[in-house]
């Protein structure tokens, strides 16, 4: 199969890359190895991770309809109180670590209907269940890829004269021989305050595998794990206590503190203030991540809230899942670590009564749209990252060392983001590392590889380090990268140029900044101070 686009990966990267190619023109394919294309909002099941001004701006245009479709679905769709839907920034499950937390199949009807035009016009082909395998090239430039399909013995070459790495660990960067980097780098080679002496390609951050709960009558404790008794009894030297406890480092501080759970707390939606700014929200770790408050719907609709946990607890740090001989094996003991936490917690975890576990706790694998009950796929928080013309390092946009100064503005900028420099554990034995940032952006040298000329990534596999990748890898900085590599795509087909030639060229990128703006891009912060 050709088409001027290959996106390969269909997460919120990938989506966005394929619907600003779409919208431009192109014909595109667009691959996914998960039932649900929208990989971490969706398949992975974690809730957006947003800064604090996301309503006004620091977001492109098209994310911001794609979270204002959110919202009107759930107006069309669900039975919300009246308070509720005439509520302008409906936070449907009045979830704390974000305005906007949602159950995932909602955001896999708005990217569906997203991409609907271009799907009945034959101008896009998705690609379901197909994961890569195998890719084709020629001296500096990528001639092909081969899919397979994941559940029957079924190949296609994919061929397209530009390729876009929106995988959720790059992989394409390995089948392709793209050069890339993988874990900590070293202060010598980075500079970076919070970076090791030496480099730690093998210390990755902890992945997740999510899921969602509710709280009911009845007794809905699952059958006991195999390996229940090592996970309860797992103390990892940095952690304080057993990992399956409420007591865990504070991100920030690293103080031990002890966090609260109150199924179904009855309290008002319309008070959650989700500003990470404020407050982490994550006292009470149902409230944390709530994807659908009761409370917002008519009486009689939701029997309980609905939950979603992604908790520390959750963190799987036993090892790496990227290029490693086992990364199978360790998935699947991640896998294993949520069902002994929610097993735990049904039946030894500490209630304020003095009493033990939450039988009533019921794992809702149909909201999830798994048939094991977790989420379809694991959140994995650091991809590889190529070795791109420039890296993004901490001294770029930490709060620490920039201050009043503000991140550093790159006359290459092809967007922003905004979130803390947030590193949760690691493979490596390292705790948390949470620094303040500055309101950053997003520049085009970490777009472009070293040599390779038409691969371009578009998710969490820019030059990013170790620590930066913490601040770059949340739901509309992923977006943000995606919908550029699939415009920057169209801008080198329209005008016969490289993205090299883009970038090195002051005539081409500041018409290629132009073309941005007028899709709905920001590429400057208004003056606000960081977090």
């Amino acid at each position: 199969m050709r088409a001027d686009v290959l996106v390969v990966g269909g997460g919120l990267g990938g989506v966005a890359a394929a619907l600003a190619a779409a919208r431009a023109g192109r014909s595109v394919i667009l691959t996914e190895e998960f039932d649900w294309l929208g990989g971490q909002l969706t398949s992975q099941a974690v809730p957006p991770d947003e800064h604090s001004w996301i309503e006004q701006f620091g977001a492109t245009a098209s994310y911001r309809a794609l979270r204002t479709g959110i919202r009107d679905y759930y107006r069309r769709h669900y039975p919300l109180t009246e308070r509720s839907r005439a509520w302008t920034d409906l936070n449907p499950g009045a979830g704390w670590v974000s305005r906007v937390c949602h159950e995932p199949r909602v955001a896999v009807a708005v990217i569906e209907q997203m991409l609907a035009p271009f799907l009945g016009s034959g101008r896009l082909t998705v690609l379901q269940p197909y994961r890569p395998v195998a890719a084709d090239t020629d001296g500096d430039r990528v001639v092909g890829v081969t899919v397979a399909h994941r559940d029957r013995d079924e190949r296609i070459d994919l061929v397209a004269p530009y390729v876009l790495d929106a995988t959720e660990t790059g992989e394409l960067l390995l089948l392709t021989g793209t050069e890339y980097v993988t874990g900590f780098e070293s202060q010598a080679d980075t500079g970076e305050p919070s970076a090791p002496a030496e480099a730690q390609p093998m210390n990755m951050q902890a992945v997740s595998v999510c899921f969602a709960l509710d709280h009911v009558d009845g007794d809905h404790t699952i059958e006991r794990p195999a390996n229940y008794d090592f996970w309860r009894d797992y103390k990892p030297d940095f952690w304080g206590d057993r990992l399956l406890s409420w007591r865990s480092p504070h991100p920030r501080t690293l103080e031990v503190v002890e966090r609260s759970f109150t199924p179904n707390p009855d309290d008002d939606p319309l008070a959650v203030n989700a500003d990470q700014r404020l407050n982490p929200g994550d006292g009470n770790l149902w409230t944390f991540r709530r994807i659908a408050a009761r409370r917002n719907f008519t009486d009689g609709a939701y029997d309980s809230d609905i939950t979603l946990v992604n908790w520390p607890m959750i963190d799987y740090f036993e090892g790496p899942v990227i290029d490693v001989p086992n990364a199978s094996w360790h998935l699947s003991k991640a896998r294993e670590l949520s069902y002994s936490v929610l097993y735990w917690m049904q039946t030894e975890a500490p209630r304020t009564d003095g009493g033990t576990g939450f039988p009533g706790l019921r794992l809702r694998g149909d909201v999830t749209g798994s048939r094991d009950g977790l989420a379809q796929a694991p959140y994995i928080r650091e991809s590889r990252r190529i070795r791109a013309e420039y890296t993004v390092v901490e001294q770029d946009l930490s709060l620490a060392v920039r201050g009043e100064h503000g991140a550093v503005a790159y006359p290459d900028s092809i967007g922003v983001g905004m979130y803390r420099i947030d590193l949760h554990p690691s493979t490596g034995g390292d705790n948390y590392i949470d620094v303040g940032s500055c309101p950053f952006e997003i520049p085009l040298g970490a777009l472009i590889p070293q040599r390779v000329e038409n691969l371009l990534p578009a998710g969490k596999n820019i030059g990013t380090t170790h620590i930066t990748n913490g601040s770059y890898r949340l739901h509309p900085v992923e977006w943000n990268v995606g919908e550029v590599a699939g415009l920057l795509a169209d801008f080198c087909l329209a005008r016969g140029e490289s993205p090299r030639a883009v970038r090195g060229t002051p005539r081409l990128l500041a018409d290629f900044q132009d073309r941005l703006s007028a899709a709905g891009v920001e590429l400057r912060w208004p003056q606000v101070a960081g977090y």
